[in-house]
């Protein structure tokens, strides 16, 4: 008796509740569809609101949040907060940048609520570039910070987050995103490890920060196997790009258009399927096609009881069907079937016309690439202190970049597409990184040239060199010089790695020598040996 009584307490409580929640609502000229509009809290316009805090509560609707983006939201509060809370403890450089990767999670979490409620733009459009620009943005700015700061002792923390976040770029893939976040992810890795062995005796609240920073990888690829394991989900349905961004950006709401829900994410009950037909009816006009019978049927329940009763009334479901006289069937008229022509296919929207008269789907345009999705920059070419800054350069149309370098001078190298560089004079040392196609000459090195992530690389040594050392180069041509014979190569993950050597005169030509690319291991007596596979032929 007494827990009756407490539970009619609770009952009155939560009844008084809701009284006052109508009282508070607006009038119903402030509704739609019979709804009333409430009011909602929303993210701020860069996602974030005090530095080290982002405000990602979901947002209060009548309807919930796809369970897609409250997963999102789980993944930001969890791993990706504890990532930034870590940065916010070392401070400085490290603080600053993990506030830039909120807003791009940020960014992204707009993004995915834009395709829950917006049909598929093109990816071509202005529209969809318009929809990832912020993302564009808050990227670049996570990636600015190691490149303003190359001289900063923790440039491997920031170089490990510049890297790491190109992540965010799997909403453009198809069909597997999850493979390229971890793709992505393996480049971002090399830095941090280097965290990882600096400050594993020192300082181990680094390792912890390089290790939550793993997490975050970890927790987006599971976070789309589970939701987007083809690639992004559009709502077909919905509204139109334009309106969709419109409303995210403003913080409103709309109930045109439905809820889209992920495959894994449960969902509503389907609506009934229409009744069946009275036939007794006026032929239906296109396209809205409706008979009498449909009428009857729009105010029942949403069970499944008009069809049953359909169904029920046996052979009279066809009692208005008209008996069509044999004059009029052409399998029985020939004249009917010379008069008759069989309209073709029209092109539309979704189908072209083929030459055998059936319809086809479209090719499909160009994925987005997501490098594309980085700013593209001016070219750079300046003296800092004792380093040679060059980056940017794609197809500069002056040709050759020239350096007249010191002995105490070094020389940085990023970012150029099919750039010749001449350096003049006996420098330091020179480093590559994120290139393509780059041809490099050099006069002598003191050092060694470091070349990473440069496919297409080629290198002519005109004096002497010590040293080349080559990571993640796929496709390297080497010219050394009679000065340069005793020059030690070093390759990590490389591939199709050509020194060509001169020939014993001036005349004679160079002589192309693989670096071998095949190994094969064996354990003797107790050891692990590693031998060059040599091909016979």
């Amino acid at each position: 008796m007494h827990d009756l009584t407490a539970l009619i307490k609770r009952l009155e409580a939560a009844a008084s509740r809701f009284e006052d929640m109508a009282q508070s609502l607006p009038d119903q000229s402030s509704q739609i569809n019979g709804i009333p509009s409430v009011p909602r809290t929303v993210p701020t316009e860069d996602g974030t609101d005090q530095l080290g805090g982002t405000n990602l509560t979901p947002l209060h609707l009548f309807e919930p949040l796809p369970l897609a983006v409250e997963d999102f939201d789980k993944l930001i509060n969890g791993d990706v907060k504890t990532y930034a809370n870590m940065s916010e403890e070392l401070g400085g450089l490290v603080a600053e940048q993990s506030s830039a990767v909120l807003r791009a999670f940020a960014a992204e979490r707009k993004f995915l609520i834009i395709t829950t409620r917006s049909k598929k733009p093109d990816i071509q459009s202005p529209i969809y570039m318009e929809i990832l620009k912020e993302l564009q943005s808050m990227m670049g700015s996570v990636r600015d910070l190691p490149e303003a700061n190359r001289g900063s002792p923790l440039i491997n923390h920031l170089t490990t987050v510049s890297e790491g976040i190109g992540i965010l770029g799997w909403i453009t893939i198809e069909p597997k995103p999850a493979d390229y976040v971890t793709d992505i992810f393996s480049s971002a890795q090399y830095y941090g490890n280097r965290v990882l062995r600096e400050y594993k005796d020192k300082d181990h609240a680094h390792v912890e920060w390089a290790q939550a920073f793993y997490r975050i990888s970890k927790s987006l690829t599971a976070y789309v196997r589970q939701h987007y394991p083809k690639g992004i989900i559009w709502n077909n349905d919905g509204i139109e790009p334009e309106e969709a961004l419109r409303q995210v950006q403003s913080g409103q709401t709309s109930s045109k258009a439905p809820s889209i829900h992920n495959a894994n994410s449960p969902s509503a009950p389907p609506p009934p399927p229409p009744p069946l037909p009275s036939f007794d009816g006026p032929p239906p006009p296109p396209p809205m096609p409706t008979t009498n019978g449909m009428s009857t049927s729009r105010s029942g329940t949403s069970d499944m009881s008009g069809v049953f009763e359909q169904l029920s009334k046996g052979e009279s479901v066809t009692a208005g069907l008209r008996k069509v006289d044999p004059s009029s069937q052409t399998h029985k008229n020939p004249s009917l079937r010379a008069g008759a022509t069989v309209p073709t296919r029209s092109d539309s929207q979704n189908s072209a016309a083929s030459p055998s008269g059936r319809g086809k789907s479209p090719v499909p345009g160009p994925k987005p690439n997501p490098g594309n999705m980085r700013t593209k920059k001016p070219p750079r070419k300046e003296l800092d202190g004792n380093k040679w800054i060059i980056e940017n350069y794609d197809s500069p149309a002056e040709g050759l970049i020239e350096i007249e370098a010191t002995i105490s001078q070094s020389i940085l190298i990023s970012r150029c597409t099919k750039t010749a560089i001449r350096v003049i004079n006996k420098a330091n040392a020179i480093s590559l990184d994120n290139c393509a196609g780059v041809s490099l000459i050099v006069d002598s090195l003191v050092s060694a040239v470091d070349v990473i992530k440069c496919p297409a690389f080629a290198l002519q040594v005109l004096g002497t060199l010590p040293t080349i050392m080559l990571d993640q180069v796929d496709g390297a041509t080497i010219y050394l010089g009679t000065g340069s014979l005793g020059t030690e190569v070093f390759t990590s993950k490389c591939a199709a790695v050509n020194v060509n050597l001169p020939g014993r005169r001036e005349e004679d030509d160079y002589r192309e020598c693989p670096l071998p690319e095949q190994l094969k291991s064996v354990v003797r007596n107790g050891v692990l040996v590693s031998e060059i596979v040599d091909h016979a032929g």
